[in-house]
């Protein structure tokens, strides 16, 4: 059951994630990956669909950079909307852990 549970919190903050990573610049889908399965152990087939979807929301827009080593690479970079959306994400997820850290203290 504990796996479950992990599963479904990196879930449920995968696209926070995502937002903050090209907050700090333009990626491409594998290298977002990469970047996620280091620091949070989430798969590869996780973010291909969740890419998908926030381009559908409008947060993220891409264009293409031809690459040396085979065909060009899709980039994704955050809109306006994305821009705005990773700022809100962010301060609610901070109220949210304080007030989660708050209630896990309040036992000690």
């Amino acid at each position: 059951m504990p796996e479950v549970i992990e599963t479904q919190l990196k879930k449920g903050v995968l696209a926070l994630c995502v937002l903050s990573l090209l907050s700090r610049g333009d990626g491409y889908a594998y290298d977002i990956a990469s970047r996620l399965a280091a620091a949070i152990d989430m798969g590869e087939g996780t973010i291909y669909p969740l890419m998908r979807r926030l381009q559908g929301d409008g947060l993220v827009e891409t264009y293409l950079v031809e690459s040396p080593s085979g065909p060009p690479r899709k980039y994704y970079r955050l809109t306006d909307a994305g821009r705005a959306s990773y700022a809100q994400q962010k301060a609610d997820w901070a109220a949210f852990a304080g007030a989660v850290n708050t209630i896990l203290g309040a036992g000690e």
